[in-house]
Order: C-alpha cells, then sequence, then structure tokens
C-alpha cells in the first residue's frame, strides 16, 4: 500500500466514524446525558485528528488547500 492509499482509507475511516456515531445520536439511541458527551467528545476528537492530518500534508504540499473532508 502506498501513502496516498493510506492517508486516503485513514482519511475515509475518521470520516465514516464520525457520520456512524452523528447517526446514532441523532437516531436516539443515546441512554443518558453522559453518553451524549462522551460520543460528542469522540466526534470532537476526530474531528480534531482529522484537521491534524490535514495541516501535516499541506505542510509537506501532499494536498492542495481545499477542504475534501
Amino acid at each position: 500500500m502506498d501513502v496516498y492509499n493510506f492517508i486516503s482509507q485513514y482519511n475515509k475511516i475518521l470520516i465514516d466514524r464520525m457520520d456512524d456515531i452523528s447517526q446514532s445520536i441523532t437516531s436516539g439511541s443515546v441512554s443518558d446525558w453522559e453518553d451524549y458527551k462522551a460520543r460528542v467528545g469522540e466526534i470532537q476528537g476526530v474531528a480534531y485528528a482529522l484537521d491534524e492530518l490535514k495541516a501535516l500534508l499541506k505542510k509537506v504540499n501532499y494536498v492542495e488547500d481545499t477542504d475534501s473532508t
């Protein structure tokens, strides 16, 4: 697997995870306030990881300055 495919797959995994958590929140499967806070916190963490990945890739000119996420 080359670097580009690795990064693409990792990016897709993170985006899919955020989508899955968001879907679980909006579908009403949250059991209580603590569960809700944990899920929202995970979304924030994954979003941060995506932003950092994008910033690092920009630094090494691996991606253009467009928002494809």
